[in-house]
């Protein structure tokens, strides 16, 4: 099976996202498939030249988004999309399906010959924007084993954004890290409240503490921030800071991408002293 040393191979990975044009049949699909992989390849690129260590695909322009499974218009896509950017840069690279398409990330991932998937509602279940999201790891895990994807790693959010977690108030975030871990999660993503906005630093901390697997930084980081939180976490996912203006639905900003690895960099060089 995958693991997180195996995907990557520079310490304290810097992941960046792709955030695809709208797909085929969502209200902002604009009719040209063409343009969603030639931009989503040259995104890759910027992120490639800048010096960024791994990639993650993912359909953020498709809103509404479904909840649960996507149609083949969808999932296709992503995977000529995901082929093409894993052939042209190399990098690790991974995807996720909003919201919760979790088998079909698997299924575009092990078609595409990517690395690990981004998944949702891996244990206990939460109130997202789409609806109640029930706990899927015991299918998930399952359906990897049927189609024979198992070097395909999975990533797991924990208490996730945009979400309602009042039905496991009960429940903490390092109890919730260890049942991830326990149902053979590969990897622990933690976030804030919502898309740009910083996870809490005890709360990383606390987890990073009580659980043997990766814990990774999924929302919040910048290039003020990010001396704060490497030293409690094993990679980050960078994807509002690295646009203009801050922004996810903006252009990427190649200046950006490359004064925050210019300070990953200066980072690792002083862990490795």
């Amino acid at each position: 099976m995958n693991n997180f040393k195996t995907i990557f191979h520079t310490p304290k990975p810097i992941v960046g996202m792709v955030h695809l044009r709208a797909l085929p049949g969502t209200p902002k699909y604009e009719n040209n498939i063409n343009a969603i992989i030639i931009k989503a390849v040259e995104e890759a690129l910027v992120y490639q030249k800048a010096g960024v260590n791994g990639l993650l695909i993912e359909n953020m322009h498709d809103v509404p988004y479904l909840k649960n499974e996507v149609g083949p218009e969808i999932s296709s896509l992503m995977t000529i999309i995901g082929y093409e950017i894993k052939n042209k840069t190399q990098l690790p690279c991974g995807v996720q399906v909003l919201s919760s398409a979790n088998e079909a990330a698997l299924a575009i991932a092990h078609s595409a010959g990517l690395d690990f998937i981004r998944a949702e509602g891996f244990v206990f279940g939460h109130l997202a924007d789409e609806g109640y999201v029930d706990s899927c790891a015991g299918g998930l895990l399952r359906y990897r084993k049927k189609i024979g994807a198992e070097s395909v790693a999975i990533f797991t959010d924990i208490k996730k954004k945009h979400s309602s977690h009042a039905l496991t108030a009960d429940v903490n975030i390092v109890e919730t890290a260890k049942a991830a871990e326990y149902f053979l999660s590969e990897g622990l993503i933690i976030t804030g409240s919502s898309t740009g906005q910083t996870p809490d630093l005890d709360e990383i901390r606390l987890v990073k503490e009580n659980v043997n697997i990766p814990v990774l930084i999924g929302s919040g980081i910048n290039l003020e921030n990010i001396k704060n939180y490497w030293p409690v976490c094993d990679a980050m996912i960078v994807g509002s800071h690295f646009k203009k203006n801050n922004f996810w639905a903006n252009e990427l900003d190649a200046e950006k991408i490359f004064q925050f690895m210019m300070k990953v960099n200066e980072l690792r060089l002083l862990d490795f002293n």
